[in-house]
């Protein structure tokens, strides 16, 4: 399987970092081939531009400002996201991955009814996201609602792919986690990732 890795942190030195290169080792190591895209590193500009707002509900419209990400994408079998949660949502850089890559005809289709859009990823058969986040377990899923996971499953996978393999695990309480429980969490996101 071809697996696209999307590391979304700006710093190189991350627990983040750490979590991309057990799934990256463990993969490569199970016979997968990975495209590891450091967002970051790579320079993606994550700002939607005025020129691709004003064509996306235009038929046939054209993704290539968004070039080679766009690419990527559309060879990938499958998409692991690794990512802090701040502010109980995505980096912004990731969210302007979603905005830029995640385009019609590329992720999706507009109804020109303005009815359901409908998904174009058929490419993509598992949509696994690693993330971490400073707020304990209750407050996440009791106060929040979890609404990271419901925006990636609910929201982007749902809408633009059918019968993936969606999984989120996450290390909470992030900020005041031991070495020992992040050593841990390193070993779960292995044991998980040995699954694909």
């Amino acid at each position: 399987m071809r697996i696209l890795l999307v590391l979304a942190h700006p710093l190189e030195d991350s627990f983040a970092a750490s979590v991309a290169e057990t799934v990256r080792r463990k993969l490569t190591a199970n016979g997968h081939t990975v495209d590891l895209l450091d967002l970051y590193r790579e320079g993606f500009d994550p700002r939607l531009t005025p020129s691709e707002r004003a064509r996306y509900f235009e038929p046939g419209y054209d993704p290539s400002e968004a070039e080679p990400f766009v690419s990527r994408l559309k060879q990938a079998d499958g998409l692991v996201l690794v990512f802090p949660q701040w502010w109980f949502n995505f980096p912004a850089i990731l969210k302007g991955f979603f905005d830029r890559v995640f385009a019609p005809g590329v992720a999706f289709e507009n109804d020109p009814a303005g009815g359901r859009i409908q998904p174009r990823l058929g490419n993509i058969h598992l949509f696994w996201a690693f993330t971490t986040t400073g707020s304990p377990w209750w407050v996440v899923h009791l106060y929040m609602g979890n609404p990271v996971k419901r925006l990636l499953k609910r929201g982007i996978a749902a809408f633009c792919a059918k019968g993936l393999d969606f999984k989120l695990a996450n290390l909470y309480d992030m900020d005041r986690a031991s070495e020992a429980r992040r050593k841990a969490h390193l070993a779960r996101v292995e044991k998980l990732v040995d699954r694909i």
